[in-house]
């Protein structure tokens, strides 16, 4: 078998995808806070703020992050488990269902592969507001409900493994085949990381 196809991101195709985003998330979900799942999802999500900050208060969305991780190898973590389960790493703070209350949550990350993370991060949350909600008097409850939704920059054309609820507003930055993605915060030597994707963008113009 082959080296599988690559895709190379550079930080300006990332910018102008969630740019042009942007603008879509901010008229159909205008959120109030941002879950960027780390790694990948920490430069998208405060790209993101910029784009979506309040021009009349200039107040800047807060950001929050997970730890996520599916194919990492990480301490304690067996073969079996890479790959196939999602290790939480890092999660919001003991209250962090409170913290959610009455909120418009936009869940950030780069790449949609299998979309289990995406599944397990959507249904925890889920979960820890529904605890916090249980608290609060009935009357209280719908009014406090967290509102969720996803953006991801990428999202590759394939078979998904995990599911989202269909009532979760969806945003895919671009549509990909099943390619590997190389990203420039994961490059070692950048301007050969924009050179190569220069090369690439040249040639499937050609």
């Amino acid at each position: 078998m082959g080296e599988p196809a690559h895709l190379r991101a550079t930080y300006n195709d990332v910018h102008n995808i969630i740019r042009a985003s942007a603008v879509k998330i901010a008229s159909e979900f205008n959120p109030d806070m941002f879950i960027a799942i780390g790694g990948g999802g920490f430069f998208p999500a405060r790209v993101m703020r910029t784009f979506l900050k309040d021009p009349s208060t200039k107040r800047n969305i807060p950001i929050q992050a997970i730890g996520l991780s599916l194919y990492e190898s990480l301490p304690g973590t067996t073969a079996e488990q890479l790959g196939s389960e999602v290790i939480r790493t890092q999660w919001l703070g003991p209250e962090s269902g409170k913290a959610l209350l009455g909120r418009r949550v936009l869940i950030v990350d780069e790449i949609d592969d299998s979309r289990k993370t995406l599944q397990y991060a959507l249904s925890e949350l889920h979960k820890d507001v529904e605890s916090e909600l249980q608290l609060l008097p009935e009357s209280e409850r719908d009014s406090k409900r967290t509102k969720f939704a996803v953006f991801v920059v990428h999202n590759k054309l394939k078979l998904k493994l995990g599911e989202l609820p269909p009532d979760t507003p969806y945003f895919a930055g671009a549509e990909v085949e099943d390619v590997w993605l190389d990203y420039p915060w994961e490059a070692i030597d950048i301007e050969e990381h924009d050179r190569l994707a220069k090369e690439d963008k040249e040639k499937r113009t050609t």
